[in-house]
């Protein structure tokens, strides 16, 4: 899952996205609204997470642009602001979730659990396919039972892959799950995944469809 973090402290958005990224996120951070917006209208995104209290623009003016430009994208929205006016309003333009200021990363990411059970690309944590097992919440993959080390991009592959068994990803998909909005990508990066990630599971699980992307099959 591809999130976007709007969030204008600086530490606290550099936290984030590592502990998002641990956890097996895709995650890019902005620090204003108009910055957010810009993501939002070019970017192709899961989730938001987004700051009430941005430096540029009211963190409900954001929202209800965003939901304008996207209007089934989740947004998770953060608040330091007193009184429940704030949140009322929020979850009416649309919000699916709030968090108060302060809040711990296990409250977050339990947060995002939930929306991602409601959009139904995450009801449980283990994915069984075949002969391979993938345990999202302890970041394990097995095959046959015998653990496979894989590096954390190689396990986000895999991951974005059993979760959309049957369904071919694009190469460009994959990438927008793996790097910084933004960020250079190297022409062949997926296919040098790819390759090492085949080495690790069985013969022909991830196969690739010639000018679209990679799939695995449903049987």
């Amino acid at each position: 899952m591809r999130l976007l973090l709007i969030e204008d402290d600086v530490h606290l958005a550099h936290g984030l996205k590592e502990s998002l990224r641990n956890e097996g996120y895709s995650a890019d951070g902005v620090l204003t609204g108009r910055e957010g917006i810009s993501a939002i209208r070019t970017g192709d995104f899961d989730l938001a997470i987004l700051d009430l209290g941005l430096p540029d623009i009211d963190g409900l003016d954001v929202l209800k642009q965003v939901k304008d430009i996207k209007k089934t994208l989740p947004v998770l929205i953060l608040t330091a602001r007193d009184g429940i006016e704030n949140k009322v309003k929020g979850l009416d333009l649309g919000a699916d979730d709030y968090l108060a200021k302060p809040f711990s990363i296990e409250e977050l990411l339990a947060r995002l659990r939930v929306i991602e059970r409601r959009l139904g690309t995450h009801s449980t944590s283990v994915i069984k396919h075949n002969q391979v097992e993938l345990d999202t919440q302890g970041h394990t993959i097995f095959v046959n039972d015998i653990e496979k080390k894989l590096s954390r991009r190689e396990y986000m592959i895999v991951k974005s892959l059993l979760e959309n068994v049957g369904r071919i990803q694009s190469k460009e998909q994959l990438e927008s799950k793996l790097y910084e909005w933004g960020e250079e990508v190297a022409s062949n990066t997926i296919e040098v995944h790819i390759s090492n990630i085949r080495k690790k599971l069985p013969e022909k699980f991830i196969k690739n469809v010639r000018g679209v992307g990679y799939v695995v099959s449903k049987t």
